[in-house]
């Protein structure tokens, strides 16, 4: 959990120094529904879910079908790890230059849903 915790604090500070309104939520409350990614951003004027993942975590089947949910929306969700931190960040400044990453990160969300089902 504390590896999570860490890459929520880098990717929330990021996303302040580069001024976008962002928001971490948390799905511990009675009211608060599940599987809603961890942080959701508004960059540009694009709808961001980001679902944060230590190195060896695996995200759950409602929390890849909230990120499919936010692509079909015509946002991005991210499944983020954080060997993929600073490739986030240039997705951020420039997604259609990076859009090989993002398919690459829905690749992989399709590999755990697979997986996971």
């Amino acid at each position: 959990m504390a590896a999570e915790k860490n890459l929520d604090n880098k990717v929330l500070g990021y996303l302040e120094e580069i001024g976008v309104w962002a928001i971490k939520y948390w799905a511990g409350a009675k009211y608060t529904k599940k599987g809603i990614p961890d942080i959701l951003a508004c960059i540009g004027g694009i709808f961001y879910g980001i679902e944060d993942k230590a190195s060896n975590g695996k995200p759950t089947l409602l929390q890849l079908k909230n990120l499919e949910w936010i692509r079909n929306a015509g946002g991005y969700g991210i499944l983020l790890y954080p060997d993929d931190f600073e490739s986030f960040k240039k997705f951020t400044q420039s997604p259609n230059h990076m859009f090989d990453w993002y398919s690459k990160n829905i690749d992989l969300q399709n590999y755990w849903y697979k997986k996971l089902s």
